[in-house]
């Protein structure tokens, strides 16, 4: 649970800002999506070296261009 204390003669809105910025770094939104449906480990290995090969792709042909 997060919790945010309200610095004396600060805003609501402050407050609010500071709580949904804490809120976006500790990924709360991105832990739940992770979560929605179960990836096997072999088939998350796959997506991560595809990702990084494409990277790679992307990357060289920045440096080419």
């Amino acid at each position: 649970m997060l919790i945010i204390e309200i610095k004396e003669g600060e805003s609501i809105d402050r407050a609010l800002k500071r709580y949904k910025r804490k809120f976006q770094n500790v990924g709360v939104i991105k832990e739940l999506r992770k979560r929605r449906e179960f990836v096997k480990p072999s088939v998350r290995r796959r997506n991560e070296f595809l990702k990084a090969v494409h990277k790679e792709l992307v990357k060289s042909k920045e440096e080419e261009g």
